[in-house]
């Protein structure tokens, strides 16, 4: 036990720096700080100009490795743990079993950091991509408090939950996304292709051609003279509003803002957030992690950056002794209900019992809501598409038409 606490304090140091003579020097040591090291370099002889902590080799999975994927690792881990398999043992026989060639690599990694006596959620923690915040938090928890197996099904039930809500908001969004895409496909090609053809037709009639008819072939005549500065604009845009959402957080607020006020879907996402936060607070506060320290998990959680601020500035009033519930209310991001149920929960104890309820209730909401989401946006979507390519129908016949009326 002595050996694998001494192991648990130790981590790997590179230095540089110069001898008695000034010769440069490098080297590594391990050390329990980078002070240790400079003291022993001391000792040697040796002034040390640099001393950083040695990185670690960057995990680059070979394939995808899947929400599902750790969430079904989470629960199997719970599971055998649960039933007296020793941690090391477990996460071997799941990377034995898993057909995934990366998680079997990343639980191999794991492993071996918890069999050179490194905490679980030390070893995790090295793993952020897959293993987040809270995650570790929570099982840092279970280990203390000797109810990992407990915490990792906390974990997974949590997980499986989040990526619920995930996949009805993506779901809501990708009909009317891929009509659109149809709707520019569609009119590119009549652009293009279709309307020149019916224009060879039309100068042989002679005549003047109706007003709509002659407004969308000089559409189409300019769009086959400019079709690579609108997708170029198009392409631009995009490419340029990504790069700078990535580089500008002042840009990725204020999208987010938007994103919140949008009319309908405004509503799913906030509804969304506020189930995503109850669950994720619910979980850690019933963990035993203390308030203010959950509430800096919560906050990265909430997948939106206005309710990250306001989390934040929730967990600053909180730490100076305010209640939750008044805290929430200043921020202005909590409708009354969830204000009125953390409130109650506050004075009767039962804080995880009732954001639990929040969670579940606002879940229940989202789903309501996607539904009624998708089944109005569907037929709106046909009619656009309708209108669109009915208008351009319409425009080439009415010349036809009109020459039928003549003879």
């Amino acid at each position: 036990m002595a050996k694998q606490a001494r192991a648990r304090k130790l981590q790997q140091f590179v230095w540089e720096g110069t001898d008695g003579r000034g010769r440069r020097l490098k080297g590594d040591n391990e050390a329990p700080n980078a002070a240790f090291v400079k003291a022993t370099l001391r000792r040697q002889g040796i002034r040390a100009t640099k001393v950083r902590k040695k990185s670690r080799p960057i995990f680059q999975p070979k394939r995808r490795i899947t929400a599902k994927d750790i969430t079904f690792v989470t629960r199997q881990l719970a599971t055998m743990i649960g039933a007296g398999i020793p941690v090391a043992q477990s996460i071997e026989a799941l990377a034995r079993g898993h057909d995934n060639p990366s998680v079997q690599e990343l639980l191999t990694s794991v492993r071996q950091e918890v069999e050179s006596g490194t905490s679980l959620s030390d070893s995790l923690s090295r793993y952020p991509v897959h293993f987040d915040r809270l995650y570790t938090a929570l099982v840092s928890a279970g280990e203390q408090s000797g109810t990992l197996d407990i915490l990792l099904e906390k974990v997974a039930t949590y997980k499986e939950k989040i990526e619920a809500i995930k996949s009805k908001i993506r779901s809501a969004l990708l009909y009317p996304s891929a009509v659109l895409v149809v709707a520019i496909v569609v009119v590119t090609v009549l652009l293009i292709f279709v309307i020149p053809q019916f224009e060879n037709l039309f100068k042989n009639f002679g005549g003047d051609l109706p007003t709509l008819t002659r407004m969308i072939v000089d559409a189409s005549r300019w769009f086959q003279s400019y079709w690579y500065v609108v997708f170029g604009i198009l392409i631009g845009t995009v490419v340029g509003l990504t790069y700078l959402y990535k580089r500008s957080p002042k840009m990725q607020f204020a999208l987010d803002r938007i994103l919140l006020r949008l009319p309908i879907f405004g509503v799913v996402v906030r509804k969304a957030i506020i189930s995503r936060v109850a669950r994720t607070l619910s979980t850690m506060f019933g963990a035993g992690v203390p308030l203010v320290d959950a509430l800096e998990t919560v906050a990265v959680a909430a997948g939106n950056r206005v309710y990250d601020q306001g989390i934040l500035e929730i967990r600053s009033e909180v730490s100076t002794g305010r209640s939750l519930e008044v805290s929430m209310a200043e921020s202005k991001l909590f409708p009354s209900m969830v204000l009125q149920m953390v409130s109650s929960g506050e004075e009767s104890g039962e804080l995880e019992l009732m954001l639990m309820k929040v969670a579940e209730f606002y879940e229940r909401e989202v789903d309501d809501a996607v539904a009624a989401l998708s089944s109005l946006i569907e037929p709106i979507m046909i009619v656009m598409l309708g209108v669109i390519v009915g208008t351009v129908v319409v425009a080439m016949y009415l010349p036809i038409f009109k020459m039928a009326a003549v003879f």
